[in-house]
Formats: structure tokens, sequence, C-alpha cells
């Protein structure tokens, strides 16, 4: 199975971004801060190939952090996750964690109460070198696309020798948005 951790403060909502991609749905109000790591395993097809995605859910409190970070080390990912109607959610990316695989603000549905740019989270992404792509688990927007790009990525990396051109997981993010929104 590939492991994948989601990480980001407390309260940006890694677990309601797991539950939408777990079991589709959305349920407002009714998490508490998690405590320590919890996680959740998820099959999903890519290229007709089954690939086992399993997604820790880390606890977001400055307290958990050295605990959390000793999970780093044997990930394949790391989605880092921000609200984007907190500034300090997005501030505090780079204060506290240093090695980013994905970037995926959520919330991406309260435009209105936004306190994050578009602009700026795309800018973070291009300097961490990362994939960049704004979700929102109460409306499913990107949720599932977000995490088939990593399992897609995570398939090919695994196969690919170190000297093929890499699967580019840009590209991909973009011709599915494409193809998601031209109908």
């Amino acid at each position: 199975s590939l492991q994948t951790i989601l990480v980001g403060d407390s309260g940006v909502g890694k677990t309601s971004l797991l539950v939408q991609f777990d079991q589709g749905k959305f349920i407002p109000g009714s998490f508490s801060a998690t405590v320590g790591i919890g996680f959740t395993n998820k099959v999903v097809a890519v290229d007709g190939v089954k690939v086992k995605l399993q997604i820790w859910d880390t606890a977001g409190q400055e307290r958990f952090r050295s605990v959390t970070h000793a999970y780093y080390r044997d990930a394949q990912a790391l989605l880092l996750l921000y609200d984007i109607t907190s500034k300090m959610s997005f501030d505090n990316i780079r204060l506290a964690w240093c090695v980013v695989t994905f970037s995926f603000p959520w919330q991406a549905d309260v435009s209105s109460e936004r306190a994050v740019r578009t602009e700026d989270g795309a800018s973070l992404a291009r300097e961490y070198g990362v994939p960049f792509m704004e979700t929102s688990a109460k409306t499913g927007m990107n949720v599932e696309l977000a995490f088939l790009a990593i399992a897609k990525e995570l398939k090919q990396r695994a196969v690919q020798p170190l000297d093929e051109p890499r699967f580019q997981i840009h590209d991909y993010i973009e011709s599915q948005k494409k193809k998601s929104s031209c109908c």
C-alpha cells in the first residue's frame, strides 16, 4: 500500500477531506480534533490496475507535531492542507512543514470568505515544486481528482526506472480538470 499523509493545522479539514474521498459525503461540524494519527485504506483503479492508498489523517495541534513528523519518513506522499479562509493556516505551512509533495487547499466553495488568494497558494506550490489544486470537502470539488492524481503519480514512480521520463502530474491534473468542465 502507498502511504499518503494529510498534514496541516488543526481545523483545516483534513478529516472532512478524507471522509469525502472515502465515503463520498460531507458531514458538517461532526468531527472533533484528531488525536495522534488515524488512517483509512482505499483501493482505487489507476490505468486498470488496483492501487491501495493508506491515507493517514494527522493531528494538526502544535503539541502533536513532533509525533506526526516521525511518520513522514515512510510516507510516499504528503498532502499539505490549509483553509483558504484562514491566512494563519496558510502561513503555518512555511513555518511547520518542511517537506511537501502535494499542496491542496480546501474550502474552495467559500470564496466570499477567502483570506488566501489562489495565486498565493499556486506560488507556494511552485516554490516547493509541487502540484497545486483547490479542493472542497463540502462540495466534493477536485477531491477524487486529487487522490487519483496522487495514486497515479505513486504508481508510476514505483514501476518506472529513474532514467526514464517521469509521469507529469501537473499535466494530468490539468487534463482531468478540462475533461470534467467541458460538458
